[in-house]
């Protein structure tokens, strides 16, 4: 395929960083421009970083003007201190990338969303993943890709003890809900990519975790 140019936000996170090096090995990606608050801690030649302030995103409008967009943002309710705050980061700021990479020419959108995203749900957290799909999708990107994975290992600061639970009992759990590994969910989307499909294309937690051709 032709030679890509990305830009992906939420590089430090757990998905996020497990996508930088998946995408900085691709040989078809030319350029990865990399957003955050903070530095990635990468250095590669095809790696380009820009530190600032993601409410500002308008601002530096000229570097979405790339082929394809991952946006691996997220928090949690606990984390971020308030339901406000948790909005701003799920919804506000993926929702306001997409608008400003529509934009520019960015034809290809990969989301990390989560299991039973649906703007409909009581739960707040679902609730407002569903609200974020449903307003990137109003984008009309020619290519929209959705990850939906259920509760994420992988190696984290801090400790969470849902996550300590679910590794040793994860397998008992219906496949639909199994943990899975950030790595595998970073694959999914990178192979995604690569594909190149157009349409939404939602991948369920259960798809992801079952293995995705590559």
């Amino acid at each position: 395929m032709k030679s890509r140019r990305i830009l992906l936000l939420g590089a430090t996170g757990l998905v996020g960083s497990e996508l930088l090096s998946l995408l900085l090995a691709e040989d078809s990606v030319e350029r990865v421009t990399v957003v955050a608050r903070r530095a990635s801690g990468h250095s590669h030649p095809k790696l380009s970083e820009k530190i600032f302030d993601l409410t500002e995103m308008d601002r530096h409008a000229a570097l979405f003007a790339v082929d394809q967009i991952f946006c691996a943002l997220g928090t949690t309710i606990k984390a971020a201190g308030s339901q406000e705050r948790f909005r701003t980061i799920d919804h506000d700021l993926p929702v306001a990338a997409a608008r400003i990479g529509r934009m520019r020419g960015a034809t290809h959108f990969l989301l990390v969303s989560s299991l039973g995203a649906d703007r409909n749900s009581r739960a707040f957290y679902t609730r407002v993943k569903g609200e974020t799909e449903d307003d990137i999708i109003a984008l009309n990107y020619p290519a929209l890709t959705i990850a939906r994975p259920s509760l994420l290992l992988g190696p984290r600061k801090e400790r969470r003890l849902g996550e300590e639970l679910a590794k040793p009992f994860g397998w008992l759990m219906p496949k639909k809900y199994r943990p899975i590994e950030a790595a595998t969910v970073a694959r999914a989307l990178t192979i995604a990519a690569r594909e190149d499909r157009a349409g939404v294309r939602v991948l369920e937690s259960s798809e992801m975790n079952s293995g995705t051709k590559s």
